[in-house]
């Protein structure tokens, strides 16, 4: 197969792991920066212009859209569809994956376990709100945060109502989230390849820290899912289409909560802590596919 792996930065981790394992199994992968792909649309005829020349040789892609450029990277991918060329993500499912609202709102018509979550559009009703999701402290979220950015755990109802002013002033939507004081700034995350958990990692914040992201000094372990874990891994991903996914989840008393289902999961945190070649798995799944 030729692959063509989606990402703007050939150099990034993640990128060179898909292009080696690629390559290792026989295939040929190159890097198409999809922010420099043309798109064009004529009768039973679209067709992607890309570095001078058209890419109408694809057998497959694997994308690898930051967040911050969602909008034109799901139009890439949509494209490809649009040729008959198979993606790794399908284009609707990410673009679902990349609306914190919307894919909380498939999860939870799905049955998955979530936290308490409430959402407003700049509503003067503080208080109700924060008694909502059981009071403080909570957790407040941008919707278009990502890595940890953008999260904010409010301690007391004071200054989760200052918090949430302050950013209904700024015209910034915000979500709270019910805070989930036993899960100990820990989560996990299960990564999920065709309909089957291959690797899952504990993620522990640093010292002083609630947010666990690896991006953020957190650290990481492998984990043995129990049985619960996995099976609300794999209703996650499913209910939001995807074919490859990282599910965020916290350990609860009432089970397992889920956080956030990424469509373009990191593959160094995950390799290094379960050691297993999650890369090669990926590609795999494309041979299953094409």
């Amino acid at each position: 197969m030729k692959i063509a792996i989606l990402s703007r930065n050939p150099k990034l981790y993640s990128t060179q792991r898909l292009v080696e394992a690629a390559e290792q199994l026989g295939h040929k992968a190159i890097v198409v920066d999809h922010l420099k792909c043309t798109i064009e649309l004529e009768k039973k005829s679209p067709r992607i212009f890309y570095n001078g020349k058209y890419l109408d040789d694809i057998d497959a892609i694997i994308p690898r859209i930051g967040s911050s450029v969602t909008f034109y990277g799901t139009a890439v991918v949509r494209q490809f569809e649009m040729m008959q060329v198979f993606s790794a993500v399908d284009s609707q499912a990410l673009a679902n994956s990349r609306d914190k609202l919307r894919s909380l709102q498939i999860l939870a018509k799905a049955g998955v376990g979530l936290p308490k979550t409430v959402f407003t559009n700049y509503t003067k009703d503080v208080d109700h709100v924060i008694e909502s999701v059981g009071g403080a402290p909570l957790i407040l979220k941008l919707l278009e945060g990502t890595q940890g950015l953008g999260v904010v755990l409010a301690e007391t109802k004071n200054a989760a109502s200052s918090v949430i002013e302050a950013f209904n002033g700024l015209k910034a939507r915000v979500i709270a989230q019910q805070f989930i004081k036993e899960s100990g700034g820990a989560d996990i995350r299960a990564f999920v390849i065709d309909g089957r958990v291959v690797g899952a990692m504990k993620r522990q914040g640093k010292e002083g820290e609630f947010r666990s992201n690896l991006h953020r000094g957190g650290s990481a372990q492998l984990i043995e899912l129990s049985n619960e874990e996995e099976l609300t891994a794999l209703k996650a991903t499913k209910a939001m289409g995807l074919g490859v996914a990282g599910v965020d989840m916290l350990q609860s008393k009432n089970g397992p909560l889920v956080l956030e289902v990424n469509s373009s999961p990191g593959l160094e945190g995950i390799e290094n802590a379960t050691n297993v070649d999650i890369a090669k798995e990926i590609i795999k799944y494309l041979e299953r596919n094409v």
